[in-house]
């Protein structure tokens, strides 16, 4: 699954890598949370603006938002037909911006964190889904994480990974109306690219957001040349 990201490359390069401009008051994140201010992502009805959305999706035909359950990931293997998720499958994707994620181990009460990068702290995007949900002039415009199975790195911590998108791929999951070829891109990432590490148990409070949580534990962290 994907429950925490990363984002806290400087502004210019995160602008620079994705081609497109921030439309909100950019600051670092050490610790991207449900329900906190949001996940910063590129929707495909905008791809020159990098908005923050809620992370948690509410499709449109909701009626009431306080008796619905919202996701923060979507299955790769149902995402094209469950009702929750289809219709934006087919017309509202967006690219989700990381430059890592965190993933626990360990039994309940004893977990440990450990953080997911993708060439040693490159930034990257996750496959999205986004949704605008309204009423009586409250808008909410969210997104959820499209999830798949876990390689072989990632498969240590977790049985699931999100989806994460070679660059040469972003471009097809925003603009391609061929379903088959955006099923195509829902697969797990190499596992040479990806590594982990352990880092301290302070992530586990989703209000904690400072530079600390992302360093290796004990100052250590695990070559990405194990995972070749």
């Amino acid at each position: 699954m994907c429950g925490r990201t990363t984002l806290f490359a400087p502004r210019a390069a995160v602008e620079e890598r994705f081609g497109a401009s921030f439309a909100y008051d950019y600051e670092p994140r050490y610790n991207i949370a449900p329900g906190g201010p949001g996940l910063p992502a590129i929707r495909n009805e905008n791809a020159t603006a990098i908005e923050q959305l809620h992370w948690g999706i509410v499709p449109h035909w909701v009626d009431d938002r306080a008796d619905w359950h919202e996701p923060i990931n979507a299955r790769a293997e149902t995402v094209a037909e469950k009702p929750t998720f289809r219709d934006a499958f087919a017309k509202r994707r967006c690219l989700v911006l990381a430059d890592g994620f965190y993933e626990w181990t360990g039994p309940q009460g004893k977990r440990k964190p450990h953080r997911v990068v993708v060439d040693d702290g490159e930034l990257f995007a996750m496959a999205g889904l986004w949704e605008t949900w309204s009423e009586n002039g409250d808008e909410v415009v969210s997104v959820t994480v499209v999830t798949t199975d876990a390689n072989d790195v990632v498969g240590r911590l977790h049985d699931r990974m999100p989806v994460i998108l070679a660059p040469d791929e972003e471009s097809t999951w925003l603009e391609s109306d061929d379903a088959d070829d955006l099923q195509g891109l829902l697969d797990p990432y190499p596992d040479g690219p990806t590594g982990e590490y352990e880092v301290s148990t302070a992530v586990n409070n989703p209000g904690t957001d400072r530079p600390e949580l992302v360093e290796p534990l004990g100052g250590t962290q695990s070559g990405l040349e194990e995972f070749g």
